[in-house]
């Protein structure tokens, strides 16, 4: 039996409990430090969690991760995405979802549901137009709480949804989170390469296994003519793939329905899903599918 969700204004203000989940016990003991590094663990009832990742911010990271997701669900699989961006959450855009979410018997936030996925993001805990104006130690654990008290109620998958760059939460993640495997996004022209191949040296720095990377924006097909264009460069992302030794995963168009389909909450896989740019989406779930085993 779920509760409504009772946000404290002061519990927010303290540093151990950013989120104001109400205390019935001790909070969820973090892992603790063996030489240096914490020991990773899997994420409670979820079977694979994977990573998706850019380095680079403004690359469609975040579309192509909620589409991912809708497409593993219409695959048949339990699936969950889950926000990791605490500034700038984008996945309640994305899945048409606000309100802040309920809590669980044990006092652990429900996910919010949409298109058979379900998802927790930032998003859903603070208003609208409101800035999450915190310094590291609370956003550190407000990203703990994220991660370890989401009762997520059985998943064959978890999307988890990383901010641009290589910092803070990125280590977290990939230090105390047993992955799967994680896939970097990044359009075709070198100003994103060179972020996005700092993404790939930093998932290998701490041993997440590298799925692959996925080449957004890569053609864009006039509706008119038919011509098509490479706006951004072509192969940029199969070269760096060849030179680093990435597995590449496929090409997403740019196409104004993306975006589009994105802005309004309703995702491509889901809008269009007879469409080539679904089933692009599609085809990429289908090979990371297969390669953890899902």
């Amino acid at each position: 039996m779920s509760k409504p969700r009772l946000f404290s204004t002061l519990e927010r203000l303290r540093h151990e409990n950013p989120l104001g989940l109400p205390r019935s016990s001790a909070p969820p003991q973090l892992p603790r430090m063996q030489r240096g590094l914490p020991k990773k663990r899997l994420l409670p009832s979820v079977r694979k969690t994977i990573a998706v990742s850019s380095a680079k911010g403004g690359v469609g990271k975040s579309t192509i991760a909620v589409n991912l997701a809708l497409a593993f669900a219409r695959a048949g699989h339990r699936t969950g995405i889950l926000d990791t961006d605490i500034f700038g959450p984008s996945i309640p855009t994305l899945l048409a979802l606000s309100g802040e979410p309920r809590l669980s018997e044990k006092n652990q936030l429900l996910p919010l549901s949409n298109y058979g996925v379900k998802s927790m993001s930032m998003g859903y805990l603070v208003g609208e137009d409101a800035p999450v104006v915190w310094r590291g130690l609370m956003v550190m654990k407000a990203l703990q709480q994220l991660l370890w008290e989401v009762e997520w109620g059985g998943l064959d998958v978890l999307v988890l949804d990383l901010p641009p760059g290589t910092g803070d939460t990125q280590l977290t993640i990939t230090q105390q989170v047993s992955l799967d495997g994680a896939i970097v996004v990044s359009t075709p022209q070198d100003i994103s390469l060179k972020d996005a191949v700092k993404g790939v040296e930093m998932m290998r720095k701490v041993n997440v296994p590298l799925l692959g990377m996925i080449q957004n924006m890569s053609v864009f097909t006039c509706p008119h003519c038919n011509n098509s264009t490479h706006i951004f460069g072509s192969e940029g992302v199969a070269r760096a793939c060849s030179k680093h030794n990435v597995p590449f995963l496929g090409d997403i168009p740019l196409h104004a329905s993306i975006c589009d389909d994105a802005d309004r909450g309703k995702p491509t896989v889901v809008a269009e899903p007879e469409s080539a740019r679904a089933k692009a989406f599609t085809a990429i779930a289908e090979l990371i599918a297969k390669e953890i085993k899902l």
